[in-house]
């Protein structure tokens, strides 16, 4: 009887075993938390546009000249050759003028090479054709003319940042000369909403030099220069940058600001201008 109690008791033990087995030696398993952290997306910055020349020529790396006094003279030394030579083109075309005008002042007649060049003078330098002949070559007189190459170096070193500037670098543009025709030059970063104007480019120095010239001769915002001018040759006064530079009102909107920056360079540079008198 005890045998059979006993055998009892061991098949209940083993089936309580059997039903808390599961309970007692598996553990639930533990799974932490998992944070969610936001990733910030950081926009791509566009590359920098890099934007070619417009022109074809080796223009030196002003930028990275740090000596100031290496910079000055390399940077006179490499516009200079255009200026003298674009005033000794001018200077010609100012003796055949000053020839016309001993002749037709002695009543003598024009040869017909001679009334030609006067023609293409006339129209080159936008003098009145309702003009009389004297009047014509008196006017031509005072736009045919150089301008002083200590002048045009001071000004080109002044509008270009000395050959560091954008439209020195891109267009060859050293005067802040504007265009108005679509596609003429390069746009400001800054032109005002509704502006047209562009900033010219040129393809030679010669060339933006010629213009800048030509703009100084011919444009009726310097006409005060011109007669400045005018009045020195009359007198057989030199032609002084510092004095002709009282012309330049106009060119700046910085006006009576500029004019004395442009004589104050004029003035602190006179060792690499000397040669350029």
């Amino acid at each position: 009887m005890k045998s059979i109690l006993a055998l009892k008791i061991s098949l209940l033990a083993l089936l309580l075993i059997a039903l808390l087995a599961p309970f007692s030696f598996f553990k639930p398993e533990y799974k932490p938390a998992v944070k969610t952290v936001a990733v910030k997306q950081v926009a791509k910055k566009p590359a920098p546009v890099v934007e070619k020349p417009l022109h074809s020529v080796l223009l030196p790396d002003f930028a990275a000249i740090v000596d100031i006094k290496e910079k000055k003279g390399q940077f006179f030394d490499f516009i200079r050759p255009a200026v003298v030579q674009e005033n000794g083109k001018i200077l010609q075309e100012r003796e055949a003028v000053l020839l016309m005008l001993d002749k037709t002042s002695l009543e003598e007649p024009l040869s017909d090479p001679e009334i030609a060049l006067l023609t293409q003078l006339v129209k080159k330098y936008r003098v009145s054709k309702k003009y009389s002949l004297l009047q014509k070559l008196n006017e031509l007189l005072t736009r045919v003319d150089i301008i002083p190459t200590p002048l045009v170096l001071v000004q080109a070193a002044n509008e270009s940042a000395w050959g560091t500037s954008r439209f020195a670098r891109i267009g060859l543009n050293f005067f802040g000369i504007w265009c108005y025709r679509q596609g003429c030059g390069m746009v400001p970063k800054g032109r005002d909403e509704g502006a047209s104007h562009e900033v010219a480019a040129f393809d030679s120095v010669d060339a933006a030099v010629a213009h800048y010239l030509y703009n100084i001769n011919t444009n009726s915002a310097y006409t005060v220069f011109r007669a400045i001018r005018a009045q020195l040759r009359a007198q057989n006064q030199p032609l002084r940058a510092q004095v002709l530079a009282t012309g330049l009102l106009p060119y700046s909107e910085r006006g009576t600001d500029y004019v004395l920056e442009i004589t104050q360079m004029i003035r602190h540079n006179q060792d690499y201008l000397t040669s350029a008198d």
